[in-house]
């Protein structure tokens, strides 16, 4: 038969079981607001977290370097003239052509590496025509320093001569001979047109203007609008920016490093050395006569490429000079360093 349970303890368990069942019934909300208080706090500190690495990422420079606008002189020399840049105009030009050629740093690189060759070749050219110094900038400004350099103009050489200026300042201008690639005769032409302009100017900044815009043009706008200094001319770009751009590329010559080049010796052009050999003969195959004295085809064209042809033909009485490099200058040798043209050039 079934046991029977005592009323009593009926009645206590039923209580018992009530209460049990009322305590877990606050645990788990006690439990449900803990959880909910924890996930909102993950929440609110993974919003946080986000907002403030976005903040920190829009604070951040967009790209990881440093672009610094160069100074500008309140003046400067230049072939024994001085210019001021305290009006806007002339500061905001030399501005421009300062931080170009700055940051603009394979270009600028090149063209110091190109001068340690070619400087002291025509250096002494200017100052034997009486030539201040500052104007071999105007070959680093028309050509990069590169003899082979043609314009869209057809310009050509270091120092960019058309074809009827190179005739009219000396240079033999033909099918198989171009002296405007010719780098000492072509700079005796420069020393020629540029004393011619001086003469004219007084003034070696409206000189040098002349050779890129023209004398006739500089001479026409002077009269045109009553000015007396051709740095006051409203003219085409090309020519307005000329003279600065001289005046920039001197600035960073003379200082390299304070405009953040860092060169050691041996990145120069080494200065060449070359046998010269008298020719008052044609030449039917020039690379036959390249052979026979040494050197590659190549290499008697890129030290004489006013050669305009394979062959030279050499007028009754009249003769010619050809370098021919020596094989020692040919080459880069850690025993022998570069021989360096200017010792600011090179960073310590």
């Amino acid at each position: 038969m079934p046991f029977q349970v005592p009323q009593k303890r009926v009645i206590f368990e039923l209580i018992i079981k009530a209460y049990n069942r009322q305590m877990m019934k606050k645990q788990f909300i006690f439990i449900s607001f803990i959880i909910t208080l924890i996930a909102g706090s993950i929440i609110f500190s993974s919003s946080s977290c986000a907002v403030t690495a976005q903040q920190e990422e829009q604070q951040q420079p967009k790209v990881m370097s440093m672009t610094a606008n160069v100074d500008i002189p309140e003046k400067m020399v230049f072939a024994g003239e001085t210019y001021t840049f305290d009006r806007y105009d002339k500061r905001e030009r030399l501005d421009r052509e300062l931080n170009s050629f700055t940051y603009f740093h394979s270009t600028t690189l090149l063209l110091i590496k190109r001068a340690n060759r070619y400087f002291p070749i025509i250096e002494p050219i200017l100052k034997k025509h009486g030539m201040p110094d500052d104007l071999k900038y105007l070959a680093v400004i028309e050509s990069s320093m590169f003899p082979r350099a043609v314009s869209p103009a057809r310009a050509a050489g270091l120092w960019q001569f058309m074809p009827a200026t190179g005739k009219q300042f000396g240079l033999e201008v033909s099918s198989d001979v171009d002296e405007r690639f010719h780098v000492e005769k072509s700079t005796v032409a420069a020393c020629k047109y540029l004393q011619q302009a001086y003469n004219k100017y007084n003034s070696w900044s409206a000189a040098a203007m002349s050779y890129n815009g023209g004398q006739g043009r500089i001479t026409r706008e002077l009269s045109n609008q009553q000015a007396t200094d051709a740095l006051d001319l409203w003219l085409v770009e090309e020519t307005t920016r000329y003279f600065y751009r001289m005046l920039a590329i001197k600035l960073v010559f003379e200082n390299p490093s304070q405009y953040g080049f860092v060169i050691k010796a041996e990145h120069l052009h080494k200065p060449m050395d070359f046998k010269e050999v008298k020719v008052t003969e044609s030449i039917a195959d020039l690379a036959a006569f390249a052979k026979q004295h040494g050197v590659t085809y190549s290499q008697l064209k890129d030290f004489n490429s006013w050669l305009r042809d394979r062959s030279l033909n050499v007028k009754s009485g009249g003769s010619y000079i050809l370098k021919i490099p020596t094989q020692e200058s040919l080459y880069y040798s850690k025993d022998k360093p570069v021989k360096v043209h200017n010792k600011n050039w090179i960073t310590p």
